[in-house]
């Protein structure tokens, strides 16, 4: 079991792991060794999180997420396969920990008198600045 919060665990059977080659440092061993992690988290289909999650899950992730809703994270940071399977897990979590997080309820406000006040005040000033401005021929004979 994966521990995402205190309260949320998600198992092991529905997270998979793809081991490919991976570009980057290495040296000859690049070309040998399988280091480069893909993991890939079932999200639309996951028992262990709640429905608003998922969705707010799916629209964070974005382009990393697929059509099926399958998240694919890739980790090719470090040179093993360990530290770059424990890298795709944490980044999981860390995706998991913010869509858990709602979003505030945005409340409706309206400018109150004063606001409203200034504001039309400010377009009388700025209007009469370019009356002044304006070119009347009559005004120059």
């Amino acid at each position: 079991m994966i521990e995402v919060t205190p309260t949320l665990k998600i198992d092991e059977s529905e997270i998979q792991y793809d081991f490919i080659r991976a570009s980057g440092p290495g040296g000859q061993n690049v070309n040998k060794v399988a280091s480069s992690v893909q993991l890939r988290f079932d999200v639309r289909n996951s028992p262990s999180l709640a429905p608003d999650v998922k969705e707010r899950l799916i629209r964070l992730a974005g382009s990393r997420v697929t059509e099926d809703g399958v998240l694919i994270i890739e980790a090719k940071r470090y040179r093993t396969q360990e530290q770059n399977r424990f890298d795709a897990t944490q980044r999981l979590i860390t995706w998991i920990q913010k869509a858990l997080e709602k979003p505030k309820e945005r409340k409706a406000t309206r400018p109150s008198v004063t606001a409203k006040a200034a504001r039309v005040g400010d377009k009388k000033k700025h209007g009469e600045t370019k009356r002044i401005r304006r070119y009347v021929p009559e005004d120059w004979e």
